[in-house]
C-alpha cells in the first residue's frame, strides 16, 4: 500500500481544528507527569469513555503501571501550559494542580475527565488507550486552547 509523505499527511491533517489537552498521571514515586495531547475524543456517552492517542515515554509507562489517568482540558490561555507539557518548558514555576481525590488536576483546565485505563492498543508509533471515566468537572464560560494549522488560536466571539 502506498502513503504520502509524512510532511505532507502532517500539513494535511493539521488542517483538522483540535482542542489541546494535557493528559496527567502519577510515576511510580507518587510524582505528577503529563504530556500535551491533541487526539482526544468522547467514545461513548453511557457509560462515559474517552479515547487518546499518544506516543511511547514516561507518562505511557506511568499509565500502564497505574492504570490511571486525567485529561485536562486547556483554557485559552494556557498555550505556555501546553508548550510546558509537550517537552520545552517554558514557565517560570512548575505548573499548578488542583487537590482532587483522583489523578492530577491542573489549576485553570476548563474540563478535566478522571480515567481508569480500559484498553491499550499499538498502532503504528502510537498508543490508542481508551479509558472509562470516573468523575469529570467542566467551566461553563471557560474559552479553550484550540490548535489549527500547527499554531495556538483561541475562538472567535
Amino acid at each position: 500500500m502506498e502513503h504520502p509523505e509524512p510532511s505532507q499527511f502532517r500539513q494535511a491533517v493539521s488542517r483538522f481544528t483540535t482542542g489541546v489537552t494535557v493528559v496527567t498521571t502519577v510515576d511510580g514515586a507518587g510524582k505528577r507527569i503529563g504530556m500535551t495531547a491533541n487526539s482526544f475524543t468522547s467514545v461513548s456517552l453511557a457509560p462515559p469513555t474517552v479515547l487518546i492517542s499518544i506516543k511511547a515515554g514516561r507518562t505511557l509507562e506511568a499509565i500502564r503501571s497505574t492504570g490511571k489517568f486525567a485529561v485536562n482540558i486547556l483554557p485559552a490561555f494556557g498555550k505556555d501550559l501546553s508548550i510546558h507539557f509537550a517537552g520545552r518548558p517554558s514557565l517560570g514555576s512548575a505548573p499548578e494542580f488542583e487537590p482532587t481525590g483522583g489523578m492530577p488536576k491542573l489549576l485553570h483546565a476548563i474540563a478535566y475527565f478522571d480515567c481508569k485505563a480500559m484498553r491499550f492498543v499499538t498502532v503504528a508509533d502510537h498508543t490508542v488507550l481508551i479509558g472509562a471515566v470516573c468523575a469529570c468537572t467542566h467551566e461553563d464560560e471557560a474559552e479553550p486552547l484550540v490548535f489549527f494549522s500547527s499554531r495556538y488560536h483561541s475562538l472567535a466571539n
